[in-house]
């Protein structure tokens, strides 16, 4: 792997010599190797064994205050991509925040975030756990089909350099499986499923409790119902709860805040959240998903609060953004074949004090959600609605199925209503507990 570090920081710093030959005032390249197999099968047959391996690159120049982005195999000739930057460059838009971030602010420690496992898993293992998860879900009592199970395990790996003088890499592994079944018979059918992600192999979930989970969900689905329409309490699963904080995440990123197309543009300073909560963002973290030990400009970055005893407390900024703002990058910047852009990395919600079930009893009545359809979120105004099903808490418990269920409000008042049980999931970039909205509208049918 030392070799392979060192022949793509090669090719990246080649390329920056040769843009700066072309015209480049400033430039930086970031080249991509990602490789990785995946197994799918269903009803107890192999139905697709993948692997594949890539190598790319992306060259951002800066001439003056214009700025272009290409991107192309690494085999490309170097010559000809930094022509061709080059060229769109200059007849590009000057866009006054332009240009690479400040030396003083890159990353000069290498550090040690344990995102790289070595471990080599086999192809027929792969089946064989894929095989082990779909059995275990269907041999559920009320399970009476299957869409199919899957394993993967690969991983990338990038090298950044700028014409500033910074150079660093990093790797990250991923391994997954995944399955889905279908409980029911003819119109009555449910399907639900249950995956784990994790950066080191040994820390998955067994198959067989992943299929066990998967089945188990399914079949509690069955035969759901509907409620009146009217205003109720809800509560959100941990699965979609993640998603109502990356709405906060998403309406906090820099560029949403320089175009004026968020609905908490004028908020930063104000209670956003009860007093209660903390969001921090953190990409030092160990064996995390999101930790990086250098953003996509090189700049390292730090735990920060985005929401501090309720109160927002910072925008997610790269340096584009930050300039615009008038601000300084917090090292949130993150790269793609289409340049950079602000991103989150480890989002982490502060827990309450209740369990789950504490909190489901000390609503009495209510929905709990645990599926939504759709993508009815609009972050410049905040107003929500979306598809879901999930089950109706009655006298404190989680009782009878429900779904074709509508659920509406506006984030503003949706986020101030917040509860959190203590339920943390760390596997994922986004961790956030079960929660609890005091009122939404439901639409039944």
């Amino acid at each position: 792997m030392h070799d392979d570090t060192t022949r793509l920081l090669a090719i990246a710093e080649r390329l920056i010599e040769t843009a700066r030959k072309a015209g480049a005032d400033a430039c930086d390249v970031a080249v991509v190797r990602s490789f990785g197999r995946s197994v799918s099968v269903r009803l107890g047959k192999v139905e697709e064994t993948e692997s594949a391996e890539s190598e790319d690159m992306s060259l951002r120049v800066f001439v003056g205050r214009r700025v272009a982005t290409v991107s192309a195999d690494i085999h490309a000739d170097a010559g000809p991509l930094a022509e061709r930057a080059v060229a769109m460059a200059k007849v590009s838009p000057e866009d006054a925040f332009a240009g690479l971030a400040d030396p003083l602010r890159l990353s000069r420690e290498a550090l040690d975030l344990d995102q790289f496992d070595a471990s080599d898993v086999a192809t027929p293992t792969m089946v064989e756990q894929a095989l082990a998860m779909e059995a275990a879900a269907r041999a559920v009592a009320g399970v009476s089909n299957s869409g199919g199970a899957s394993v993967s395990a690969g991983a990338s790996g990038l090298v950044l350099a700028t014409s500033s003088g910074f150079a660093g890499h990093r790797m990250r592994s991923g391994f997954s499986r995944s399955v889905s079944v279908i409980a029911g018979q003819g119109v009555k059918m449910q399907r639900d499923y249950d995956f784990d992600s994790r950066i080191h192999h040994i820390d998955l979930t067994a198959p067989e409790a992943i299929g066990r989970s998967a089945g188990e969900r399914a079949v509690r689905r069955l035969d759901p119902g509907t409620v009146a329409t009217g205003r109720y309490p809800v509560i959100f699963d941990p699965r979609i709860a993640r998603g109502l904080i990356g709405s906060i995440v998403s309406a906090i990123n820099g560029s949403a805040i320089a175009r004026g197309t968020s609905f908490l543009k004028d908020r930063l300073g104000a209670a956003i959240l009860p007093a209660s909560f903390t969001i921090m963002d953190d990409p030092l973290l160990p064996r995390r998903p999101g930790s990086r030990s250098f953003d996509g400009e090189g700049v390292r970055g730090e735990a920060m609060a985005l929401v501090e005893n309720g109160v927002l407390a910072n925008w997610i900024l790269d340096t584009a953004t930050a300039k615009e703002l008038g601000l300084q990058t917090n090292g949130r910047a993150s790269r793609s074949s289409g340049g950079v852009s602000p991103s989150a990395t480890n989002v982490l919600v502060s827990p309450g004090d209740m369990t789950p079930a504490e909190l489901v009893r000390e609503t009495g009545r209510g929905l709990y959600i645990d599926e939504l359809i759709g993508h009815g979120t609009n972050l410049v105004t905040g107003d929500y609605s979306r598809g879901a099903s999930g089950y109706l808490i009655e006298n404190g418990e989680i009782t009878t199925p429900v779904s074709e269920l509508t659920i509406a409000g506006n984030l503003r008042d949706m986020l101030l209503s917040l509860a959190a049980a203590n339920d943390l999931d760390e596997r994922f970039s986004v961790v956030a507990p079960t929660l609890r909205i005091e009122s939404m509208m439901v639409a039944g049918r």
